[in-house]
């Protein structure tokens, strides 16, 4: 890309964001782009596969580096860290992170996901909510599936002290439940649907309101920074979401080989458990998150006088990405 059109680039960008194009157009040049890939986004997968980042700053000598996130606590931690740029995670775990202190801001949401649900084995004479009172129950501190948890406790009357929890990465908490260590396990696709269709294990509870979307995160410095790369990452990720609505057999089989699980499997997590209709955050991801809040007060996950409202408001970037959205 020519450095006119680039600069004229970062100015519009600029202005979507509020940032001063004067401060771009002296910042040095960026040389490598960092940002995560994971099992649970598939439109990270088909970018990576395809090769269009690299494709996009090959011009401008910036090398693309991929780091795999093995859940939203990784990929947070990651953020926070500064050891990536740009990371993927459930909404509910971004604002988790941001009400203490990760500098994040989500400018796009990469998919409307069913990606969690209460898992338990097919011999299990556990049914509902209630009978995982007293029992061991396996989820990754920090992710939906975690939060996930501790809401649907909720709807049965229990706290989280109701049940002993183990805590586990998202393929390390399946076998666990496989293996008979734990009595349940709020999962994660597709490590939940290889569960499902190759153990039998048993959905007792699902509720896709509870699984707040994929949030697309971005460090605030580098937003602030580099506002014209992250357009370019949006647009690569508009190209890889319009190509799963386009080819979602395809899209399948590019997660089966990376998560390296059987086809099957991916189909049931890209065709039948993920939405790619909406990409623009704006007033139905910022409601989800007010409704989910209070869980993080209830469980002492945040600061007593944390201003969650404000973490919301601050978190969700309604405007940096609305000229680079498709229209479908």
């Amino acid at each position: 890309m020519k450095r006119r059109t680039l600069l004229k680039l970062a100015a519009g960008s600029a202005a979507v964001a509020g940032f001063s194009p004067v401060s771009l157009a002296v910042a040095a040049p960026l040389k490598e782009l960092r940002l995560d890939y994971a099992y649970y986004s598939p439109a990270s997968l088909v970018l990576k596969r395809f090769g269009w980042l690299e494709e996009e700053f090959k011009a401008d000598g910036v090398q693309v580096r991929w780091v795999l996130s093995a859940g939203s606590n990784r990929a947070l931690e990651y953020l926070n860290a500064n050891s990536i740029d740009i990371g993927s995670s459930a909404g509910l775990a971004a604002l988790l992170a941001k009400a203490n202190g990760n500098p994040i801001k989500t400018p796009y949401i990469f998919s409307r996901p069913e990606w969690t649900a209460l898992v338990v084995r097919k011999d299990s004479n556990i049914r509902t909510v209630a009978d995982l009172k007293g029992k061991k129950v396996a989820a990754t501190k920090g992710t939906d599936p975690y939060l996930f948890l501790l809401r649907s406790l909720q709807t049965a009357g229990l706290k989280r002290s109701d049940i002993e929890h183990v805590s586990l990465q998202h393929a390390d908490g399946r076998a666990a439940l496989e293996q008979g260590k734990v009595d349940a396990w709020a999962g994660l696709d597709p490590h939940m649907a290889a569960s499902e269709l190759e153990s039998g294990s048993k959905l007792i509870y699902r509720n896709v309101a509870f699984n707040t979307y994929g949030f697309l995160n971005v460090r605030e410095d580098f937003l602030a920074a580099r506002p014209a790369e992250v357009a370019r990452v949006i647009k690569a990720y508009e190209r890889a979401r319009a190509w799963i609505r386009a080819n979602p057999g395809e899209a399948a089989r590019i997660l089966s080989e990376e998560a390296k699980v059987s086809l099957p499997v991916a189909l049931l997590q890209v065709k039948l458990r993920s939405d790619f209709s909406n990409p623009q955050p704006g007033s139905e991801h910022v409601k989800a998150l007010q409704v989910a809040a209070p869980i993080l007060k209830d469980e002492s996950l945040v600061k007593a006088d944390a201003d969650l409202h404000r973490a919301i408001a601050e978190l969700v970037d309604t405007r940096f990405a609305q000229p680079y959205i498709a229209r479908a």
